[in-house]
């Protein structure tokens, strides 16, 4: 067990660490050469430029003045007003952020009621003094429920203040439910035309022997929703193109392969670059590099023109998919909320996410496949939590330094000096999770996609759900049970059946260590860390040294990426989770908890305003389950305390809190009921009053030049399709906010990186 020494070394080392990433950030930030990794949002809209600085002056700063001002990031990014952050990042970055705000709101007021009540109560009684022979402890452990002695009326204070906890939590959550809800249909109606707002995505569309996948769609749209349906070429037959989407790529990686070899070629003229034909480029015969890439691309591109033929002549091509458009947000809304006819399975109508968002490779999967898919990746991922169960075990094991000397016994003498046991105790095993944690976003991104989810968004939640379901269960209950159960078997081992649940309940609380030092590794460090981006720094140097030659392609090196919602939704979470639970078992984890919420919203805020550039806007289409799994922490919590209660056999008190979980359930019932169909339906009041305005302004809009080709395949489209989209993108975006940095010049928004393919012919 991590004694208070091995934490406070790990807060060293964690506290430390993060103060240096914080203190290079600040100096970085002043410096010209790193301009574009810390703030490229300001370049993508065309405010900052390069040559906008002093000759002298590009690469380093050389002004004194500056430095006495270097920490005040701090103040720039939280002065932002909420509103103006909405038109400047979207409402996406708006609403991550005041996750981290409800966070504050709800641990704040139960950090100070526990270090009040609960932490005196559980300090002044002496049950791990008469128990020491049982468990192994250390004296942070004695802050603890685990130190509160059997059938103790101490134990009431624990049961009270997990009613004040849930009511607290669930008032806080009600609200910011509301408010969440209420942003997202003001920022929906304050927005200018947008394709999504008129399109419905249509799928299992039936087959008609007599026409085409085209004219079927045309003729049911006609008859069925004759009013506000525009004409055929308004709605996007939804075609094949995987097969010619890798061609492109492939073109797009040997093109890149070519300018390196321009680049090396310009270096040294004399000396041309040169490629084997064989396996990796290492086997073979040489050949000319520039020659062999041209030759490739010519012959790709005429691969790619023949595949582009083949789709618009083949029928096979069609998939039973459309994007059906509408000349209004109500008629597109009665289309998207409504059943198109008695047969349920039959022209599924669906909001079609907006055209950065939508995911094309997926939209080829049959529909009724998508079912059994769905099945096999619940599958891979209960596999995947059972796999990871070994590292989990080997990490918690670090924890437990008794076991590794009676193991490994010619180790003790290294083992037992102070500083290498605390480094073992206090900071190895959260190092150690979080480094096993590394690879799991990529793997359960890629699931996600084989799933068959057709949209961007849907893809970060569904993602970010199989992430938290395997932070429960394999960073909390995982972690709670190896390094309990399995840390105390011997104990078990001597002990009868009966006495297994009361050592349970004692060793749940004494877990709390473990876990603060994993928040300080995860918590702080890489927060910090994220802060910094010492990776995205050098990557950009190396590539700005190696490869660009244009604006463009220094543009390209500097992609900032987006809001990676299915990383950061999770991992917090995972801390609303550890933070609830133990806020009554061991309340000593909470000011942790509350210095993560702190320093991630200031750190994501700044992120936000000056870094990310997100792939696409769905609204706060994810908070329904952020409060779904703050919910479910709350049942964790209210389960996990009366289970301990139980073993502390307090009869007198653990009936008490029997009825809590069920009224926390009819909560999120009432909660759901209220205000999740904001998130999921439009409601036709507010588009018909949206439509009225818009024909007022505007009574002449032509809906099918302003929307012509918004939903046509990234690699289907023209150059002059791609320019008009990138207008209508500039043309529809919001306002600049007014800042100190300007906002005169024009902006744009960075397309996604997955319709990024440009079209060929």
């Amino acid at each position: 067990m991590a004694t208070l020494q091995d934490l406070m070394l790990s807060a060293a080392i964690n506290g430390g660490s993060t103060i240096v990433f914080l203190l290079v950030f600040a100096f970085l930030r002043l410096q010209p050469f790193s301009d574009r990794v810390y703030y490229p949002k300001w370049f993508i809209k065309g405010v900052r430029k390069s040559e906008d600085r002093p000759i002298k002056a590009r690469f380093v700063n050389l002004d004194p003045r500056a430095y006495l001002h270097f920490l005040d990031w701090m103040w720039e990014s939280i002065r932002m007003p909420e509103l103006e952050l909405i038109d400047h990042a979207g409402l996406d970055s708006a609403i991550l952020l005041r996750i981290y705000l409800l966070g504050l709101k709800v641990f704040v007021p139960l950090l100070v009621l526990c270090f009040l009540i609960l932490v005196p109560v559980n300090a002044t009684d002496t049950n791990l003094r008469k128990s020491s022979g049982k468990l192994f402890s250390a004296d942070i452990d004695k802050l603890s429920v685990a130190n509160v002695q059997d059938r103790s009326d101490r134990l009431w204070a624990h049961m009270l203040l997990t009613y004040v906890f849930t009511l607290w939590t669930c008032y806080v959550l009600h609200n910011e439910y509301k408010t969440v809800a209420f942003m997202r249909l003001r920022f929906l109606k304050s927005q200018m035309s947008r394709p999504e707002q008129f399109t419905v995505l249509v799928r299992q569309i039936p087959d008609d022997p007599d026409e085409t996948v085209g004219l079927h769609v045309d003729h049911f749209f006609r008859v069925n929703h004759y009013e506000h349906y525009l004409m055929y070429q308004a709605g996007e037959i939804v075609y094949n193109a995987n097969k010619l989407a890798k061609i492109v790529k492939k073109i797009e990686d040997i093109e890149n392969k070519l300018n390196y070899c321009r680049i090396m070629e310009s270096r040294n003229p004399s000396s041309r670059p040169q490629i084997k034909k064989g396996f990796l480029g290492i086997r073979g015969e040489k050949l000319d590099a520039m020659k062999f890439y041209t030759s490739e691309i010519e012959r790709l591109v005429g691969e790619a023109a023949t595949e582009k033929e083949r789709i618009f002549s083949d029928e096979k091509a069609k998939l039973p998919v459309a994007f059906v458009t509408f000349d209004s947000r109500w008629g597109a809304a009665v289309c998207a909320q409504t059943q198109q006819t008695k047969d349920p399975t039959k022209w599924l109508a669906e909001w079609a996410p907006e055209p950065r968002d939508v995911y094309w490779r997926n939209l080829a999967i049959p529909y009724m496949e998508l079912y059994f898919r769905k099945i096999a990746i619940t599958a891979a991922v209960v596999v995947l939590i059972l796999f990871f169960m070994i590292p989990v075990t080997f990490v918690q094991s670090l924890a437990n330094i008794e076991d590794i000397e009676r193991t490994v016994k010619f180790l003790r003498p290294v083992i037992e000096r102070k500083f290498i046991k605390s480094i073992l105790q206090g900071f190895l095993p959260g190092l150690a999770l979080k480094i096993f944690l590394l690879i799991l976003p990529s793997v359960l991104m890629i699931l996600s996609k084989v799933e068959g989810h057709l949209s961007l968004s849907k893809l970060d939640r569904m993602a970010a759900a199989k992430h938290f379901y395997f932070m429960v269960f394999n960073v909390f209950f995982a972690s709670v049970f190896t390094g309990s159960a399995l840390q105390q078997l011997k104990l078990f081992l001597h002990k009868s059946p009966s006495d297994i649940p009361q050592l349970l309940g004692d060793a749940i609380p004494l877990k709390a260590t473990f876990f603060i030092s994993y928040i300080m590794v995860d918590g702080w460090a890489s927060v910090a860390g994220e802060i910094l981006r010492l990776k995205p720094l050098l990557f950009f140097h190396f590539r700005n040294m190696m490869f660009v030659k244009t604006e463009k392609d220094r543009e390209k090196a500097m992609a900032p990426g987006g809001l990676s919602l299915n990383t950061a939704l999770p991992h917090v979470g995972l801390y609303f989770l550890l933070g609830l639970v133990y806020a009554v078992i061991a309340p000593i984890i909470l000011p942790f908890i509350v210095t993560f919420f702190g320093f991630s919203y200031l750190v994501y805020r700044n992120q936000v305003i000056n870094v990310y550039h997100p792939e696409y806007e769905s609204a706060g289409g994810f908070w329904p389950h952020i409060h779904n799994r703050v919910v479910a922490s709350m049942i964790i919590m209210q389960l996990t305390l009366l289970g301990l209660l139980s073993t502390k056999r307090a009869a007198s008190s653990t009936p008490f809190l029997a009825g809590l979980p069920v009224l926390t359930f009819i909560f999120h019932t009432y909660t759901k009921r209220c205000f999740e169909s904001a998130f999921v339906k439009f409601p036709l009041e507010e588009a018909r009053a949206k439509d009225l305005i818009d024909q007022a302004k505007d009574p002449h809009t032509d809906f099918r030049s302003l929307f012509r080709n918004s939903y046509t395949h990234p690699v289907l489209k023209t150059e002059e399709d791609l320019e008009q989209g990138h207008r209508d993108w500039q043309e529809g975006d919001t306002q600049l906010v007014p800042t100190k940095r300007g906002s005169s010049a024009r902006q744009s928004r960075a397309p996604s990186v997955n319709n990024s393919m440009t079209g060929l012919l």
